[in-house]
């Protein structure tokens, strides 16, 4: 099962994180992991080649996660333009999971839920 989490704090989504294999299919020909990759690798690419950004991302192949973290203090206008990557992301990949729910679960953990 591969699991992904969206952080937000402050209002504000400020990254995710991904992790497992979904166990749709072997490795080269999951169709569910390469969905999550695709896209996660699509907003990565964006904030932080496109946008310059510099966004801390870590990758790590042996336990198949990826995380995330936008910085701090973007301008609004670099702020509005990742809340709507990252906002499109979460749809996208919870339409992904309502097709394949043995496959794939997306979560947000909300620190704004504790005020």
């Amino acid at each position: 099962m591969t699991t992904v989490t969206f952080h937000r704090a402050d209002r504000r989504i400020d990254g995710f994180s991904a992790k497992g294999h979904s166990g749709y299919a072997e490795e080269g020909g999951d169709i569910v992991c390469a969905a999550v990759s695709a896209a996660a690798g699509l907003v990565e690419c964006t904030v932080n080649e496109v946008l310059g950004l510099g966004a801390s991302v870590k990758i790590k192949p042996k336990t198949a996660s990826i995380s995330l973290k936008l910085p701090s203090g973007l301008s609004q206008t670099n702020e509005h333009t990742c809340q709507n990557l990252l906002a499109g992301l979460m749809v996208y990949l919870q339409s992904v999971a309502e097709e394949y729910p043995d496959n794939l679960i997306v979560l947000l953990d909300d620190d704004d839920e504790d005020e």
